[in-house]
């Protein structure tokens, strides 16, 4: 790897902090994070930011900092709270950050102090083109994106969940199962995957339609309901799907050797990162149910 292509990570003490943070901010953003190597957000963070600097090499600088290490520097910048991420520009902090960051928020801060792909530019034109009901330019738009920056592995896992809102899940599949392992297992890799798992499962069914009547004639029919479940999910209905489901596990907790109770499990992971609270009511009204 070349010099300009190395990713710029340095750990900073009391000597060292003037030339790698205060210095090199003239030239580009420091990023000084305050950290304990027994915090789990914090390693977390610094993870996430470390491969940051790996996809923007000699755009930014991360600047370690173990505050159990460094008490002179925690004092001077008055650290209460780690993680704590400062972000130095120009010779001065102008900006700063408390508790774990994910990649997405960290995108945005880095955005703001002009380290960004253009790529992504262009993969919000195409979400917006896509939930205006303009798809096709959307499609446009990712293969243009795709075009300029083939190693924007997100705008690739943009248009599989393009193509796996339009149905099209031969294609879907196709492409995502081209984007390599590490993609595939990311967390957006296999949320896409748990999609693409539901459709094809939810084409094998009735439809809704069909098994709405059927549980409409025959609300013992557990078969039927969990089918619906699957074709709700797949339509992004979690609390019908949920619905579902928690009727068979009453009825008949044993139905297909727990799959009912498998599902919401699975369900309740899946909410955990964009809805805790919910997640949280469903394990316990599953715990409950379990334990009458």
């Amino acid at each position: 790897m070349s010099e300009e292509n190395k990713p710029l990570i340095f750990e900073v003490s009391e000597s060292n902090y003037e030339d790698l943070v205060i210095h090199n901010s003239t030239h580009v953003p420091v990023l000084a994070m305050f950290m304990a190597v027994w915090s789990g957000p914090c390693i977390k963070t610094s993870d996430t930011i470390a491969e940051l600097a790996v996809e923007f090499p000699g755009q930014f600088i991360l600047a370690k900092i173990d505050i159990d290490e460094q008490e002179a520097l925690k004092e001077k910048f008055s650290i209460t709270n780690v993680p704590t991420l400062a972000i130095f520009k120009d010779g001065k902090e102008v900006q700063r950050e408390e508790g774990e960051l994910q990649a997405d928020e960290l995108r945005i801060l880095l955005k703001h102090y002009g380290v960004f792909r253009a790529s992504d530019e262009i993969r919000e034109h195409a979400r917006e083109k896509h939930l205006a009901g303009d798809t096709q330019a959307a499609i446009v738009l990712l293969t243009q994106a795709i075009s300029s920056d083939p190693s924007n592995v997100r705008v690739a896992l943009d248009m599989v969940q393009v193509f796996i809102d339009i149905g099209e899940l031969e294609q879907a599949e196709g492409l995502f199962n081209k984007l390599g392992e590490k993609t595939m297992q990311s967390e957006l890799g296999l949320s896409i995957s748990s999609q693409l798992n539901f459709k094809k499962l939810a084409k094998d069914t009735q439809g809704i339609d069909a098994l709405n009547i059927e549980v409409a004639k025959n609300p013992d029919n557990n078969q039927a309901k969990f089918d619906l479940a699957i074709c709700f999910i797949a339509q992004h209905e979690v609390d019908k799907a949920l619905d579902q489901l928690f009727q068979i596990q009453q009825q008949d907790t044993n139905f297909k050797e727990g799959a009912a109770r498998e599902m919401i499990g699975m369900i309740c992971n899946m909410l955990e990162k964009t809805n805790p609270e919910l997640s949280t009511t469903y394990r316990n009204r599953l715990a409950n149910l379990i334990s009458a």
